[in-house]
């Protein structure tokens, strides 16, 4: 019987007449290796891209198989990790946060539009004073983890989790929708940076893709 492949959100569907499986793959870049070089490497991305977040996917997909998480979206596996082995915790995370990460990053220089340094301002005092929170959130983070911007009751919120936890999982203690995350695993800078977790906290805010945070803002808020 011929297959019919699906290609939806990082997600390969296969069917074959009952039998319905879902196996999670490696998004590809939405720009070059090179294109953000004012602030993270070409060498950096290949190996954080191909390596780091390709060995999350094979993990996961090794994790789930064979359980009723094969027919779950990356979201409801996340929504449920709490009773989920480690290494699914683990590496849905990892896919989740690299997906995102990837994504609200630009070569091209945007800025926040009106509506979203509205929306900063009425919950952070400026735009400046969130990106010193949202810095700070990030330089503190003890070893590996994530910092984030989330949706949280209709609010804006800084947050920041260890290891690839992230705010949407059932075992964090600020849960939200997160529309801006910054990697500071030091697989993320140390090739540039080494030790010096500011200067890439500085720097990453050139290739920030404004559009798309605003993007997943209006989503957060349907």
């Amino acid at each position: 019987m011929k297959l019919k492949t699906l290609l939806i959100s990082g997600i390969l569907c296969v069917s074959a007449a009952s039998q319905v499986k879902a196996q999670f793959t490696l998004p590809d870049l939405p720009y070059a290796y090179d294109a953000l070089a004012q602030a993270i490497d070409k060498k950096t991305m290949v190996i954080h891209h191909d390596k780091h977040h390709a060995s999350y996917v094979t993990n996961l997909n090794a994790a789930i198989k064979g359980t009723a998480m094969e027919t779950k979206s990356l979201e409801q596996i996340l929504a449920t990790v709490k009773s989920a082995p480690a290494a699914v915790r683990n590496n849905a995370g990892g896919h989740y946060n690299h997906s995102l990460f990837w994504k609200i990053m630009s070569p091209t220089a945007t800025e926040p539009s009106a509506a979203l340094v509205k929306a900063i301002t009425k919950d952070f005092g400026s735009v400046d004073a969130f990106k010193t929170a949202f810095a700070d959130s990030a330089a503190k983070r003890f070893g590996s983890g994530w910092a984030w911007l989330i949706v949280q009751n209709g609010k804006l919120k800084v947050s920041s989790t260890p290891n690839q936890d992230n705010p949407l999982m059932d075992v964090v203690a600020e849960k939200g929708t997160p529309i801006l995350a910054l990697d500071v695993w030091e697989h993320a800078y140390y090739l540039r940076y080494q030790n010096k977790r500011a200067d890439y906290i500085s720097s990453w805010w050139k290739v920030v893709n404004w559009k798309e945070v605003e993007n997943l803002f209006d989503q957060a808020k349907k």
